[in-house]
């Protein structure tokens, strides 16, 4: 029996008149544009099927075993995760803003686990906005101080590589400055945008 699993449930799909894994593909795809989901990864017979291996496969006949598994992200699941970023780069602008007082009252501790929490969201948000690109009607005009993404994390990047350079040198004074001068206000940007959603 064909089955078929989108992000890892079972879900009972009724096929028409596809023959071919690619007529599988196909319909759902449509099926995806139709709810507003955009399909990420695809796996059939427990086999990752890369860019490489889509043509290959695409013509093959339906067999009556086969597994088909989708990971799907939609439009809305984006939404809801950038409004909980929002929150949290809100919070954690207040967090890098007291870096350079974490620092001078010997709490490094608390100031390196604000640094990693700022690597992992930042890299979560990273994350996001390329999926979010899957959806250019709803995500294209998103900006942050007037630039769209792209630019900003442009503008941000040589900021956070600064940063990184300070954390390797243990420079606590600098990495203070542009925790609470660059990259605090940066942050309440990032919130303010993503808020809009």
């Amino acid at each position: 029996m064909i089955s078929f699993y989108i992000n890892g449930d079972e879900t009972s799909v009724q096929l028409e008149n596809e023959k071919t894994i690619g007529d599988v593909l196909h319909s759902f795809e449509l099926t995806c544009e139709e709810n507003n989901a955009a399909v990420i990864g695809i796996s059939i017979d427990d086999k990752i099927i890369t860019a490489e291996l889509f043509d290959e496969i695409y013509n093959n006949p339906l067999e009556s075993n086969t597994k088909f598994e989708f990971t799907v992200v939609t439009r809305q699941s984006i939404k809801d995760s950038f409004a909980q970023l929002a929150i949290l780069f809100d919070e954690l602008s207040i967090k890098m803003e007291q870096i350079p007082t974490e620092f001078q009252n010997g709490n490094t501790l608390n100031a390196v686990e604000s640094i990693k929490n700022l690597a992992d969201n930042i890299d979560r948000f990273c994350h996001l906005a390329a999926l979010a690109s899957l959806f250019p009607d709803t995500f294209t005009n998103s900006n942050i101080n007037g630039m769209n993404f792209k630019d900003f994390f442009e503008d941000f990047s040589p900021i956070l590589h600064d940063f990184e350079d300070a954390m390797k040198n243990n420079d606590t004074v600098l990495i203070g400055d542009l925790s609470e001068y660059e990259i605090c206000p940066r942050l309440k940007s990032i919130s303010e945008a993503l808020k809009q959603f």
